[in-house]
């Protein structure tokens, strides 16, 4: 929601303040066609080229991030310690029984119970090899640690990219507004022989490129490779919030201490509360006696 209402923002002040300093639109509407073929096909054309399919398919369906916002909140950190809480203690208390959630996920009844969780295939396949490791006796913290991070930077860097390809395109859309521009000041020149008004009209539907260019690159384009890349990494935190309390497991903290540590590396804004938290953990407990 808020995402329209930014866009609708930019479109009234911009356009509101050019009618109220007396401007025409007839000019601008005109020429908008026009231009926009210009300059909007030439910079999908360049958006094609340097990217591959599977790079324009994953761009287009993250451009939708910019109004849906980050995927997580704070009720699926909650869930998400919950999980964790109730997987350490079974990996405690009944090694063996651990190993049919972790190769099965899809038909444990511990994932089932938190289904938005399930079906982020990153999160259950970071939850599940850590614990797997854990088991093979691969349990040297620092060493499973930076196994994670690096793994958990590959999938950052992936999922930066549409950020990456809009920002790439918002700083080209400035020179291909010169270039449409350019085209229309070579229309205008070969009109020279026209009265005043009519050059008027050209000189001022070869500005409307430049216009868009700008508008398109400062005002559209460049805001959502900003949004983009703020929501992938909010969606980070929560594959973070994995590394840390399985870490700390490995560290062989108690289970209870364990979901505090990923509790107080939670962001601010979605961390549950602590009596929230052990509420639910006590619940969770309950159910596994």
């Amino acid at each position: 929601m808020i995402g329209i209402i930014g866009i609708a923002v930019i479109f009234i002040m911009v356009f509101g303040g050019y009618l109220a300093a007396g401007g025409k639109m007839a000019i601008i509407i005109k020429a908008l066609p026009f231009e926009l073929m210009m300059i909007g096909g030439a910079a999908t054309g360049a958006f094609l080229i340097s990217n591959d399919f599977a790079g324009v398919k994953h761009t287009i369906k993250d451009v939708g991030k910019v109004f849906r916002g980050p995927k997580w909140s704070q009720e699926d950190y909650k869930d998400l310690l919950c999980l964790l809480f109730a997987l350490i203690r079974m990996a405690r208390q009944n090694p063996v029984a651990i190993e049919q959630h972790i190769e099965q996920p899809d038909e444990s009844a511990i994932f089932q119970k938190y289904p938005k969780i399930q079906k982020d295939t990153e999160a259950i396949s970071l939850i599940c090899d850590t614990i797997r490791s854990a088991s093979m006796n691969y349990d040297d913290p620092h060493q499973v640690e930076e196994v994670l991070e690096k793994r958990m930077e590959a999938n950052l860097h992936h999922a930066m990219h549409s950020s990456h390809a809009l920002q790439t395109v918002a700083d080209a859309l400035p020179a291909l507004g010169i270039v449409a521009a350019v085209l229309g000041v070579i229309k205008t020149m070969a009109s020279i022989d026209q009265p005043p008004e009519v050059l008027g009209g050209l000189i001022g539907g070869a500005l409307v490129g430049t216009f868009l260019g700008v508008f398109l690159a400062y005002g559209l384009v460049g805001p959502f490779a900003t949004k983009v890349k703020t929501v992938v990494e909010e969606d980070s935190h929560f594959h973070q919030l994995i590394r840390e309390v399985l870490v700390a497991n490995l560290h062989n903290h108690v289970a209870a201490i364990c979901i505090e540590v990923g509790r107080q590396n939670t962001p601010s804004h979605v961390r549950p509360g602590y009596s929230e938290l052990e509420e639910a953990l006590k619940a969770v407990k309950q159910d596994s006696a």
